[in-house]
């Protein structure tokens, strides 16, 4: 598909550099003025310079040139866009047919009615997914959206894109948004807002950095996300929020708090949210340890990163719930 759209914008290039091709051969004929005469630095301005030059005939060897070279390279990079889109989709409904298979029956441990699995996706993916996996015991949600419901915020998603798409979740204030970003607390609470708005449920994540564990400001960092980040309470009336405690330290380096540091962490966040959010940990967690932190008080779930690449980890980690 992609490479259809591609090579349709291509014939339009080329058949307006053919159409200035002729329009200049016609100015050239009648003495007119060509439509380049007045750019200096049209790449074409040499061949109007050349009086010796038969105008029409090179501005058509120039054209055709340059619709060859355009039409090669974007017609290959069509097709290897297309290739690899194809590749990565292929790859990722592998792990996710298994995940479905796991969840209606193929895993006994991991079918279990009282578990809700969430799959965010990349946003490319989401609706097909959304869509072929529908009601297979697996929920949706989009991985970031945007804080307004539209506007001129080129390449963002809106929380109502995400629904239309099929999510009913999505994740706000993640560590790399915050850190890759710039994202603060009140760009967070923007998005959270935005979700309750389009009917999704958002999962907040807050977490501290290993500088801040360490001079002992974990709980007030924490705490000043916490504030920060969580829409209003006349906002969100009785609809759900889903925390998300993620020590940014833990993140992908294959370190983990104990289960003492987790179990203390959670149950200040309970605190600071109340008896009914469900708080979910954060933080290389897999196969290996997902039993015990799960086990933890105060810790309703996990969110789970590299681990959930791969279907039979995941498939573990949710028996493990």
């Amino acid at each position: 598909r992609v490479a259809e759209q591609r090579a349709d914008a291509l014939a339009v290039e080329v058949h307006a550099l053919r159409s200035m091709a002729t329009k200049c051969s016609a100015s050239r004929s009648t003495g007119g003025e060509s439509p380049m005469s007045n750019s200096e630095s049209h790449p074409m301005r040499a061949w109007l310079d050349d009086p010796g030059a038969s105008y029409s005939a090179q501005v058509a060897e120039a054209a055709t040139a340059a619709a060859s070279v355009v039409s090669e390279e974007r017609v290959k990079s069509a097709t290897e866009l297309a290739r690899a889109a194809t590749e990565e989709a292929d790859a990722a409904r592998v792990e996710v047919d298994r995940l479905v298979e796991a969840r209606n029956g193929g895993h006994q441990a991991a079918a279990r009615d009282d578990i809700d699995v969430l799959v965010c996706p990349p946003a490319t993916l989401l609706a097909p997914f959304a869509a072929e996996f529908a009601e297979k015991g697996v929920l949706w949600g989009g991985q970031d959206c945007h804080g307004s419901a539209s506007g001129a915020h080129t390449g963002d998603i809106s929380a109502e894109m995400l629904a239309d798409a099929g999510a009913g979740f999505v994740i706000v204030g993640h560590s790399e948004r915050r850190a890759d970003h710039g994202e603060g607390d009140n760009v967070v609470k923007a998005k959270a807002e935005a979700a309750l708005r389009a009917g999704l449920t958002p999962i907040v994540c807050v977490g501290e950095t290993k500088d801040q564990r360490e001079a002992g400001d974990a709980e007030r960092v924490v705490g000043g996300q916490l504030a920060g980040s969580m829409p209003a309470p006349e906002t969100v009336g009785d609809r759900e929020i889903v925390i998300a405690y993620e020590p940014v330290w833990a993140i992908g380096t294959g370190l983990t708090p104990t289960l003492d540091d987790i179990a203390s962490m959670h149950s200040f966040i309970r605190g600071a949210v109340g008896p009914t959010r469900r708080i979910l940990y954060g933080g290389s967690v897999k196969p290996t340890n997902a039993k015990d932190i799960l086990r933890v008080d105060h810790v309703g779930g996990a969110l789970v990163g590299g681990a959930s690449l791969k279907a039979d980890d995941f498939i573990e980690i949710i028996a493990a719930a």
